[in-house]
Formats: structure tokens, sequence, C-alpha cells
């Protein structure tokens, strides 16, 4: 095996379907959408290289600046609640014996469910003639336009997708926060404990300190994800009232494909490129830490 990794050329040949694949399938397009950013092109003509001009677009676009506004939010958002949930979490269902794959699988299942489905089904939840409106009539309550309320900086639909999408994800960051803590040696808490540390103490001067590489690796997924936020979003508003939950995502499909802007759309998509490479750097720099023995 140690001969085989120090081959150049072994290491290339195994290399080298996955560089192809990447190459085609992400690479060459992402190329094609910057280049695509810089044209007037609606997909039916030939591309007219046309600058900067989209770009200063952007600038002047209102729906743009509330959609970056609203992607923002969903970062602040997501990465704060998922790993304070998440933590939280992870560190009850480790120390718990009875029922914690019932709990784990609980929380982790609306991670591989349909984020569209899920979107339609809260959708309904939040209507506001059904769902959560319906159980607080019984009790002469009115409820509120959860999904219609565009009152406030952050609207109440904004904190409602945010709510469910904490909701869906948080299970995600948990499991990794868990697979890392188990990797921890007991002997480490054992000596702790006979130091006089608590069970927190322990969590935040042994935990904390060697799970906080995956930390940072589960707050770059949540960034990531947070910016190219779509799919819950799109079936529970559409970007509406009044674009008032539009994010970059729900703004780039719109301009693309419902007004056929391509280059604008690739405009928005570079955007949301450089505000993902961005975060992740941020992040990465933030968590880098050394190398503990677990």
């Amino acid at each position: 095996m140690d001969k085989l990794l120090k081959d150049k050329k072994a290491i290339a040949v195994f290399v080298l379907p996955a560089f192809i694949l990447f190459t085609l399938i992400l690479f060459i397009p992402i190329c094609q959408s910057i280049y695509y950013s810089f044209c007037d092109y609606d997909a039916l003509t030939k591309p007219e290289f046309v600058g900067l001009k989209n770009y200063k677009n952007l600038m002047i676009d209102d729906t743009m600046k509330i959609a970056l506004k609203n992607s923002l939010f969903f970062l602040i958002y997501s990465c704060v609640t998922q790993l304070i949930m998440g933590l939280i979490l992870a560190g009850l269902l480790t120390n718990i014996e009875k029922g914690r794959n019932f709990f784990k699988n609980v929380i982790y299942l609306p991670c591989v469910l349909s984020s569209a489905a899920l979107g339609l089904l809260w959708m309904f939840i939040f209507s506001p003639k059904l769902g959560i409106n319906q159980i607080l009539a019984r009790f002469g309550i009115e409820g509120p336009l959860w999904l219609m309320d565009i009152k406030g900086y952050i609207t109440l639909p904004m904190w409602v997708i945010a709510f469910v999408a904490l909701w869906q994800y948080v299970g995600q960051s948990m499991m990794l926060y868990m697979a890392q803590i188990s990797g921890i040696s007991k002997s480490l808490y054992e000596a702790s404990y006979i130091d006089g540390c608590n069970r927190v103490k322990s969590f935040w001067h042994i935990t904390l300190p060697l799970i906080k590489p995956m930390v940072g690796t589960a707050m770059s997924l949540n960034a990531i994800g947070s910016l190219k936020f779509f799919d819950l979003i799109f079936n529970m508003t559409e970007g509406g009232p009044n674009h008032k939950t539009e994010v970059l995502a729900t703004h780039l499909y719109t301009q693309g494909f419902k007004y056929f802007k391509y280059g604008y759309a690739s405009a928005i998509g570079t955007v949301l490129l450089v505000l993902c490479l961005i975060m992740t750097f941020l992040i990465n720099k933030l968590f880098k830490s050394e190398n503990y023995e677990m």
C-alpha cells in the first residue's frame, strides 16, 4: 500500500476519472456562468458581451437588495441556531443510554425528506384558513398571517421559514457533532470527574475544544446551504408577498427561468458563488485549530 501511495502515476490514474467528472459537471459550467454574467443572453440568441452592465444593474435592483438581506439573515440565523441547538442535542443524546437511537432518528428524519414536499406541508400548516390558525380559532384566538405579514425589517414569513429550516436541518449538525464526540476517549472525562468537574464543565473544557474542527465543517455546510437556500422557501412563499421573502437563489430562478435573463441570472449566481467562497474561507480561518490526540 505504501508503495502504491508513492507511485504518482498510479495516483493520477485513480484521480483522473473524478477530475474529468468534476471538470465537465462543475468547473466548466461555473466558468460559462461567469462569462455569461458579462453578457446580455436569453438562451435563444448569441450572447452579447456588455461588460459590467449586469453587475451595475444588480446594485440598483431593489429586489436584489431584499434577496441579499434575506440571504445574509439566513446565513447568520442558520450558523448560530444550528451551532447551538446541534451542540445541545448532541451533548444530551451522547449522555443518555435509553432511547438514544430513537430520538436521534426522529431528529435526523427531516434531513432526508424532500424539501419541496416539506415546503408544501408547512405552507398548509401556516395557511390563514388551515392548520395552526384553525386550532387557535377553536380557543377564540385569531392567528396571524404567518406567510403574508410583511411588517418589519425581517418579516414574519422570514422568521417562520427560518424556523422550518432549523427544524429540518438541525439533525445534520447534531449527527456530525455526535460522530466527533463518540471518538473522544472516555478516560478524559473520567479524569475530569475525578478532578471535580461536572458534565457541563467537562463539555466546555474537553468536548468543545476537541470537536472544534467538526464545528467548522458543520458551519461551512450550514453557511453554504443557507446562502443557496431555495426549494423550501420557493414552495412556501415563492419569494412573496411583494418579494419580501426573496433570497438570492429564488431571485436567480425568477430572472433566469421566468424572464429569460440568463446573463443577469448568471451575475446573481456569480455573486452567490463569491459569497460562498468568502464564508468558507472565513469559517475555516476562524475554526482552524491544532490536532489533539483523543
